[in-house]
């Protein structure tokens, strides 16, 4: 069946609150942030500007804990400018076949206006026989925030 690409971990509306024309690439991302959602340093991500419709891939550069910055770097920076709204995810290659049998978690901050997690959760894929259990929005605690829940057909 091959390897498929699934979103494990998302920061959504998070805002720029600089842009750094004169640096080498990247994204500087607030190491709390990427804790919350298991982003790891040099990580390739994922970038949608919300405001504007542009849209890119770079790697993550952690910046000062708790300080909410979100810093597009390099081209990045001609993409954007303080204030935008970015949706910004990372995603991971795993064989269909054991995402078949295993399912697949990924963690979701939605951030307030100061780029601090105003909730974390969960999307799932459980895997049921010949279907699928998509549950989109449970809780690290497992209260199922909205019922999203559908089942897919394999």
């Amino acid at each position: 069946m091959g390897t498929i690409k699934l979103m494990h971990a998302k920061l959504h509306r998070v805002r720029v609150t600089e842009a750094n024309l004169h640096y080498v690439g990247s994204i500087t991302i607030d190491r709390e942030l990427l804790e919350r959602v298991g982003i790891l340093p040099l990580e390739e991500v994922e970038i949608v500007n919300i405001d504007n419709g542009n849209r890119w891939y770079t790697y993550v550069l952690p910046g000062e804990a708790g300080s909410g910055e979100i810093c597009p770097n390099g081209g990045g920076a001609l993409l954007c400018k303080p204030g935008d709204t970015l949706i910004i995810w990372a995603n991971e290659e795993r064989e269909r076949s054991e995402v078949m049998r295993t399912g697949h978690q990924a963690r979701v901050l939605i951030a307030n206006e100061n780029n601090q997690a105003k909730d974390v959760f969960y999307q799932t894929l459980i895997p049921n026989g010949e279907t699928w259990e998509y549950n989109g929005y449970e809780t690290a605690n497992g209260k199922q925030l909205i019922d999203s829940s559908i089942t897919v057909e394999v």
